[in-house]
């Protein structure tokens, strides 16, 4: 479907924003592990949240709709025999679940569709296989998984991917022996780590972090085998800083601003970092306990990096394409590796709109001119850039069309809702 933006400042207040697609994978793996079942309030009804908990069922975990939350029984010592687990276009729930179906010895295969296939498994997929799991050649689907995964001394790249190390970080201490993931370089992504980490220790995990003092290293961390995760009763997922952010760079683009309620100022959330980049860029931003709100003021170009913070590049693009001056994104390699090319697609986007941007390999310059024209935007699927192009379209001289906008589903059903909530002029054709 092809989405119509209209120009026009949007305002108000937006309550009931989205619960993080991000911590409900952790939280709900965590349960399926635990040692009782676990009632886990504020699931998200996105594709992704959807599709950890399809496989989580068939690993032999039982989930079942409890109201608003969902009541989590814990997977059995029964051995599942070729369970299919469909993780849809999901990355986090095939990179999370990888290991643990390696963990449980469960005989089963992955699949999925869209551009899963594509997005690369080194080096987790040869580490698994070093330490005992039988893995299908990588890039084919179904993916089989099979063997007995052994603890030991686990070798990851801190440059490539959070989710390999949050994946192990899942699995290891469900084995025998203590294990260590030793993170060559440095690590980028850091906080979905320790939102990771956050997860493990609300379940009762142990793990030690400490300094390498080898020279082509910066991390170890250290899980003890032989743990069981232990429920907590009840856990709920926290508010979504990353989606939030396509609703306060529009309110930065907005005379009268957006008032958000609901977020958890002190959350793990990497993307929380959207309200001191605001700032930089010269909007007005208050913020409390209780609600953040987010105001036009005079933009002006900064220098980002994006090496903690990849997901929120769409949503910076489009408020930096309406600032004056340049704008520097840099650590941008990684963003070719996600549901699209998140470089091509953010380049793509800024130019369908009107504006003048130039990528290298590792940044990207948005030339801001203070606004946009408007035009028109292929969306490549990738829920991020139909968001970020709506945020930078509300405010451009005319109308622009967005193709593909029903991938915002995947991680916010309804976002188009809330916009014309706050007064987005929004239609939509087939």
């Amino acid at each position: 479907m092809t989405g119509i933006i209209e120009p026009g400042s949007l305002s108000g207040t937006l309550e009931g924003i989205m619960p993080s697609k991000s911590q409900a994978h952790r939280l709900l793996i965590c349960a399926a592990l635990a040692d009782q079942p676990t009632r886990v309030l504020r699931v998200p009804p996105s594709r992704d949240a959807e599709a950890t908990c399809r496989c989580l069922r068939a690993l032999g975990a039982e989930l079942k709709a409890d109201g608003e939350a969902l009541t989590v029984h814990p997977v059995s010592g029964t051995r599942r025999e070729k369970a299919l687990l469909d993780c849809e276009e999901s990355g986090s729930t095939l990179r999370f679940l990888l290991p643990v179906a390696a963990a449980l010895e469960a005989d089963c295969a992955f699949t999925g569709r869209g551009k899963l296939s594509q997005r690369p498994l080194e080096p987790l997929y040869s580490e698994l296989a070093a330490h005992g799991a039988v893995l299908s050649p990588e890039g084919s689907f179904p993916l089989r998984c099979g063997g007995t995964l052994r603890p030991g001394t686990y070798r990851l790249a801190g440059n490539v991917s959070s989710q390999f190390i949050s994946g192990l970080m899942l699995a290891l201490p469900l084995l025998e022996g203590e294990s260590e993931i030793r993170i060559t370089g440095p690590l980028e992504s850091a906080p979905y780590v320790d939102m990771t980490l956050q997860a493990l220790r609300l379940f009762g995990v142990r793990w030690q972090r400490e300094a390498s003092a080898a020279p082509d290293e910066s991390l170890v961390f250290r899980l003890p085998g032989g743990q069981r995760y232990r429920s907590p009763g009840e856990v709920a997922v926290e508010a979504d800083w990353s989606g939030a952010a396509f609703f306060l760079a529009a309110g930065a683009l907005s005379g009268e601003g957006i008032r958000l309620r609901g977020l958890n100022p002190d959350s793990a959330q990497g993307d929380r970092e959207i309200l001191p980049l605001l700032r930089a860029f010269g909007a007005q931003v208050q913020s409390d306990f209780s609600s953040v709100l987010c105001r036009f003021a005079p933009l002006r170009g900064i220098d980002i990096d994006a090496a903690d913070i990849p997901d929120l590049v769409p949503v910076l693009a489009a408020v930096a394409a309406h600032a004056r001056g340049d704008t520097r994104i840099r650590s941008i390699r990684r963003l070719r590796l996600k549901e699209s090319d998140r470089v091509a697609s953010v380049l793509a986007m800024i130019r369908g709109l009107g504006g003048q941007v130039d990528a290298g390999e590792n940044e990207m310059i948005i030339r801001g001119r203070g606004g946009l024209p408007g035009g028109r935007v292929d969306a490549f699927r990738d829920h991020r850039i139909v968001m970020a192009a709506a945020v930078a379209a509300s405010r451009a001289d005319g109308s622009s069309e967005i193709s593909g906008i029903e991938a915002a589903d995947k991680s916010w059903p309804g976002f188009f809702d809330r916009w014309q909530e706050l007064g987005g002029q929004f239609s939509c054709v087939p």
